[in-house]
């Protein structure tokens, strides 16, 4: 049996959410407390990664077992794991639902706050007073759309495309002090949020005009964008997926 497991994670003390040998990840910890209440291996396959320092607020995850899932299944894991960890629900799919594979949208916030607040360290990225939004919104509007996003991609990836389809991104300020900026995507590249919104930030101080966004857009080349911006800001918040993968 398949199962898809919700879960959110702050991404503060993990060297990002996937195993990797020389750091402690998300990946590692709820595989072993899938694995120590079980009594057999279990293997996650993450809807995505995220890098070091990166939150998320909804990720999926998917796993087999063909063991009958104890009712408390969640509660004891949230037991089990860190408190920076907790696992929202665990329900059965189809045999060939795929965790990473189809997802229909991810959506992702980037938070900033212009004033020093200790209870915002780990969270929001700190800035500069004086951006300028609607000048960032309107780059941002630019976006929006299918194509090809290599100007925001680290360089030596694996993937095999870079083209996305955005349908959202936008600012918004959430007070005096703070802002987030949202954007969804069917896919995102390695580092490509990030990218974004350090370009868009030149956007902001006054840097870069509107129509050097897009020619960054257009180069395709990573060098033609703005610093990639700090981890803290960054959370992966919803992911979608086809009704009918649940039909078990």
């Amino acid at each position: 049996m398949r199962y898809f497991v919700s879960f959110a994670y702050d991404g503060t003390g993990y060297h990002g959410s996937q195993s990797q040998p020389n750091g402690v990840t998300v990946q590692q910890e709820m595989e072993q407390a899938f694995s120590t209440i079980l009594r057999e291996p279990v293997s996650l396959v993450f809807a995505g990664r995220t890098d070091a320092g990166v939150h998320a607020e909804h990720m999926v995850a998917h796993f087999d077992s063909e063991l009958t899932l104890p009712k408390n299944l969640a509660a004891r894991l949230n037991n089990l794991l860190p408190p920076s960890i907790a696992i929202d629900g665990i329900r059965p799919v189809t045999p060939e639902a795929h965790a990473r594979f189809d997802a229909l949208s991810r959506t992702y916030h980037y938070r900033i706050t212009t004033r020093k607040n200790p209870f915002l360290v780990s969270t929001h990225a700190r800035v500069a007073e004086g951006l300028d939004f609607d000048a960032m919104n309107a780059a941002a509007q630019l976006l929006l759309g299918r194509q090809d996003f290599s100007s925001f991609c680290r360089v030596h990836t694996d993937a095999k495309t870079m083209i996305c389809d955005v349908s959202e991104a936008q600012w918004t300020r959430t007070d005096e002090y703070t802002a987030v900026f949202s954007i969804t995507a069917n896919r995102f590249l390695r580092n490509m949020v990030r990218a974004v919104v350090g370009t868009l930030f030149e956007v902001g101080k006054g840097r870069m005009t509107l129509d050097g966004f897009a020619e960054v857009i257009a180069a395709h080349d990573r060098c033609r964008a703005g610093h990639s911006a700090p981890a803290e800001g960054l959370s992966l918040v919803k992911i979608t997926y086809p009704e009918y993968i649940y039909n078990v």
